[in-house]
């Protein structure tokens, strides 16, 4: 039976296209997130900042209560730097007293330790217990809102103003799903102590016991923080994060129809981020990569590893499937010191270049005897 060659050609091209999607096909195996009915949302691996999800992140919006974390990072600064002390008794304002909304309920002329105001911030979100806190510390709450901004140009939250230390409704108060981002990442680091109080579940003060108005610390465990918010300009509003496998999510959900509706926005952006994605060490800046020759040393090769360990967020199941490609000059020649940049290594994935990082020497590779430094002269003349 004869084929023609018009008929192998269709063949051939249809089996290429074929495997071709397969490939695409193996690829390609994630969703979109899932649709959570916010005004603005954000995703993050907490490790890498890789944005896993989001939506419109940079939008300006009313965060309502989780203002409070901006009061409580300063808070944090001010314990930490002995400025206050957990001890301290604050005596309550009439203001504070006065405030609307979210309660610990405490009574104007009492004395109230820092520790239970910050307690009754954290888990009962006081506005009583934030301008208590503000007024201690600066002297009046538009002094403290002075401190909250100066912390947040430092932070580079570029995108986010403060009025007050409770988060009540502003036309100058604002800030972004990003922002936001930025300032639990910062609390969880620089404060893992101080973090561990957002997983408090209920706080009782003045025989008055209250929950933590965040509930997915009752329905997900891997949930340790961090703060909601919620007002009738804002809509309904939470900054969670979670750890499962020594992975950290950070999730920013703002501006929800309702408390249902934020809570679920979160759990299933939380899950969405650890059913497909994981946060991978690739590379150990103490393990040698490559050992490369050396001209005029002492030494005839060095071995070089990337400057930093290098931590990405990729698909769960890609990671066999990076590519490395080293950049590197045609001769390499001394005196080499230890950590001298070298070159460049080329990370990608599915030729898609993820980073470029250095390659450095992983030791000193001084210059050889008189009589190399001629040998290696002459030898790469002629190289």
């Amino acid at each position: 039976m004869l084929i023609s060659k018009n008929k192998i050609i269709f063949y051939l091209t249809f089996l290429v296209i074929l495997l071709g999607n397969q490939l695409k096909a193996q690829i390609l195996t994630i969703p979109s997130p899932p649709v959570i009915g916010a005004k603005s949302y954000l995703l993050i691996d907490a490790a890498t900042d890789y944005t896993i999800a989001s939506l419109d992140p940079d939008l300006k919006l009313p965060p309502a209560s989780i203002t409070k974390l901006m009061t409580a990072y300063v808070v944090f600064h001010a314990l930490n730097n002995d400025q206050i002390s957990l001890t301290d008794l604050v005596t309550v304002s009439e203001k504070a007293w006065r405030a609307e909304g979210s309660r610990m309920f405490i009574e104007v002329g009492k004395k109230v330790s820092v520790e239970d105001l910050l307690m009754g911030m954290i888990v009962q979100s006081g506005n009583d217990s934030s301008i208590a806190l503000a007024e201690h510390i600066a002297g009046t709450e538009m002094l403290f809102s002075d401190l909250m901004n100066q912390y947040a140009q430092q932070l580079k939250m570029t995108n986010s103003y403060f009025m007050n230390a409770s988060g009540l409704p502003d036309e100058n108060h604002y800030s972004t799903a990003n922002d936001l981002a930025i300032l639990a990442k910062a609390i969880i680091n620089e404060f893992p102590k101080f973090y561990e109080l957002y997983s408090t579940k209920e706080f009782t003060y003045n025989n008055i016991k209250q929950p933590n108005r965040n509930s997915l610390l009752w329905r997900d465990p891997s949930v340790d923080g961090i703060k909601t918010g919620s007002t009738s300009e804002a809509g309904y509003s939470l900054v969670s994060s979670a750890k499962r496998n020594e992975m950290r999510i950070i999730s920013v959900v703002l501006g929800t129809a309702s408390s249902k509706a934020r809570i679920d926005g979160s759990q299933a952006l939380l899950n969405f981020g650890y059913r497909f994605y994981v946060t991978e060490t690739l590379l150990n800046s103490n393990d040698e990569f490559i050992n490369v020759k050396t001209w005029k040393t002492e030494k005839a090769s060095i071995g070089l590893a990337v400057e930093n360990n290098y931590i990405t967020t990729l698909p769960k199941g890609s990671s066999k499937r990076i590519e490395y490609i080293t950049d590197l000059p045609e001769f390499i020649e001394g005196p080499i010191t230890k950590g001298q940049r070298i070159g460049n290594l080329v990370i990608q994935l599915d030729g898609e270049i993820l980073n470029t990082i250095p390659l450095v020497a992983l030791e000193n590779n001084p210059n050889g005897s008189l009589i190399k430094q001629i040998q290696d002269t002459i030898q790469l003349w002629f190289e």
